[in-house]
C-alpha cells in the first residue's frame, strides 16, 4: 500500500511511519494539510491518515478538496475526543473512518486494511463492468487438431510466465479466445481480463480509453475516468490489432511496459499498473516494421513469447466440434442439429473469415431454418455446391438476420450490435447499405 500521513505531531508521524512501513508498505509523512494536498495532486496514494487540527489548511479543508478533485484515496481521520463531532461530519464528506487519539497501532492497521479493500473493490467493480460489456463469447477452446492440441500445451506454458505474449493469426481465428485462455490459466486468472480492439476505436478516443483522463482534461471530461491500463491492474490487458496503434501511442505503451507507470490525460501525477500484456495481430509483422507501422523497439518488448494460431482451413476436423459447441451455447437451438451432408459442406468450405465466419453462418442458418434438422438446402448457396437454382446468398441471409435482430430489440442499434457481436459502426454501415436510415 501507498500511505500518506498528514499530522503536525512530529513524534506521532515518526512512529506511524516506522510501524506502517513494515510489510513493504510505502509510507510518507507530512506536517500540514497544504503539503498533503501538494503530494496528493502529484501522486496517487491508497490511504491518507488525516489529522483534523493542523495549522494552515485544516483536515476538513483537505477532505473537501479531495472530494472536489475526485481523488480515489481513502481517508482515515485521526482526531482527539474534543473534535469527535467534527470527525462524524468528516465521514459525511466521504472519509472512510476515524480513530480517536490515543489509539493502538494494531487497531489502525485493521482500519487501513479495510479502507484499502474498499478501494480495491471499487476498481474491481469497474473492471467487472468492463468485462461484462466487452465479452460475449465462451472461453472454451474445442479442438482435436494436432497443431491446435500442441498450441493448447504451449498456451499453458505462456500462462505461467509474466512476459508479454504476441498472438498472430488471420482475422477470425480466435485470438481473443486464446488470450482469455492464457489469462484464465495464469496466476492472474482471478483478476480482470480487459480486451480492446485497437482498430475498432477512433484514434482520438483510443488514448483516453487506454490511459484514462482527469476531470477537465478536455471538453466533455466532466469527471475522472479510469483507463483500461488501470482497470486491468493485477490482471491481463489484451490489445487486439496492436499494429493499428499510432507511433505516438506505441511510444506511450512502450514506457508503460518498461516502467509500469503512466499519466492519465490531463494528469500531473503518475499512476502505477501491474498487468500481463497480451497483444495480437492479423498482419505480417516484418512487413509492418519495414513500412514503419510498428516500432521495432515495441515489437521486441511485446513479442518475448509468441503464439501463432493456424487458420480454420488447416484444421477442418474441428468444424463439426465447433458447430456442436455453437449449438450448445445457445439454448434456443438445443433441439436443432446439422445433417451429415450439411456438415460435409461446412467442412469442405475454405472459410476465409475463419471461426468468426463459421459462427455467423451457423447462427443465421439455425435462426432462419424452420426445421430441427438442418440440411444442405438450408445453407447459403455460396457454400452449397449442389444448389441448382439461384437462392439466398450469404449477404442476403446476413441482411435478414440483422434486420430480424434489430426488430427483436425494437430498433435499439446498440443492443443489436451487442447481440450480433459486431462493432456499432459496422452495424450502422450495413444498415445504411440496406437503406435503413432511422
Amino acid at each position: 500500500m501507498k500511505i500518506l500521513i498528514a499530522d503536525d505531531d512530529h513524534n506521532l508521524r515518526t512512529v506511524l511511519t516506522k510501524e506502517l512501513s513494515e510489510g513493504g508498505n510505502e509510507v510518507e509523512g507530512v506536517e500540514s494539510g497544504t503539503r498533503a494536498m501538494e503530494l496528493l495532486e502529484r501522486d496517487e496514494y491508497d490511504v491518507l491518515l488525516l489529522d483534523l487540527n493542523m495549522p494552515g489548511l485544516g483536515g476538513m479543508d483537505v477532505l473537501k478538496k479531495i472530494k472536489t478533485l475526485e481523488l480515489s484515496t481513502e481517508v482515515i481521520i485521526l482526531t482527539a475526543y474534543s473534535t469527535l463531532s467534527t470527525a462524524v461530519e468528516a465521514m459525511k464528506l466521504g472519509a472512510y473512518d476515524y480513530l480517536t487519539k490515543p489509539f493502538k497501532v494494531e487497531e489502525l492497521r485493521a482500519i487501513i486494511g479495510k479502507a484499502y479493500e474498499k478501494k480495491t473493490l471499487i476498481n474491481e467493480n469497474l473492471a467487472l463492468k468492463t468485462q461484462i460489456k466487452r465479452q460475449s463469447q465462451s472461453h472454451q477452446i474445442v479442438t482435436k487438431n494436432p497443431a491446435m492440441l500442441e498450441l493448447l500445451e504451449n498456451l499453458k506454458i505462456l500462462a505461467e510466465s509474466e512476459f508479454p505474449v504476441l498472438i498472430s493469426g488471420e482475422s477470425g481465428v480466435g485470438k481473443e479466445l486464446a488470450a482469455n485462455a492464457i489469462h484464465q490459466a495464469s496466476p492472474r486468472g482471478e483478476g480482470p481480463f480487459v480486451p480492446i480492439n485497437c482498430g475498432a476505436i477512433p484514434e482520438a478516443m483510443l488514448e483516453s480509453e487506454l490511459f484514462g483522463y482527469e476531470r477537465g482534461a478536455f471538453t466533455g471530461a466532466f469527471s475522472k475516468k479510469l483507463g483500461l491500463l488501470e482497470i486491468a491492474n493485477y490482471g491481463t490487458l489484451f490489445l487486439d490489432e496492436i499494429c493499428e496503434l499510432t507511433s505516438f501511442l506505441q511510444g506511450k505503451l512502450l514506457r508503460v511496459i518498461e516502467t509500469g507507470k503512466f499519466f492519465r490525460l490531463g494528469g500531473v501525477k503518475e499512476t502505477s499498473t501491474n498487468i500481463k500484456l497480451i497483444s495480437a495481430t492479423n498482419k505480417d509483422i516484418k512487413g509492418e516494421i519495414e513500412r514503419g507501422s510498428l516500432r521495432p523497439d515495441l515489437y521486441y518488448r511485446i513479442s518475448t513469447l509468441t503464439l501463432p494460431i493456424p487458420p480454420l482451413r488447416d484444421r477442418k476436423e474441428d468444424i463439426p466440434l465447433l458447430v456442436e459447441n455453437m449449438i450448445k451455447s445457445k439454448p434456443d437451438f438445443k433441439n436443432k442439429r446439422f445433417s451429415e451432408k450439411a456438415l460435409n459442406i461446412l467442412t469442405s468450405y475454405p472459410w476465409p473469415g475463419n471461426v468468426r465466419e463459421l459462427q455467423n453462418v451457423v447462427y443465421r442458418t439455425l435462426l432462419l431454418s424452420k426445421n430441427n434438422i438442418i440440411d444442405s438446402s438450408d445453407l447459403p448457396d455460396d457454400l452449397n455446391p449442389d444448389a441448382k437454382a439461384p437462392g439466398k446468398k450469404l449477404e442476403d441471409i446476413e441482411r435478414e438476420y440483422i434486420l430480424k435482430v434489430l426488430k427483436e430489440v425494437e430498433g435499439h442499434k446498440g443492443k443489436a450490435a451487442e447481440i450480433l457481436g459486431i462493432d456499432p459502426k459496422t452495424l450502422y454501415r450495413k444498415l445504411f447499405g440496406y437503406g435503413v436510415k432511422e
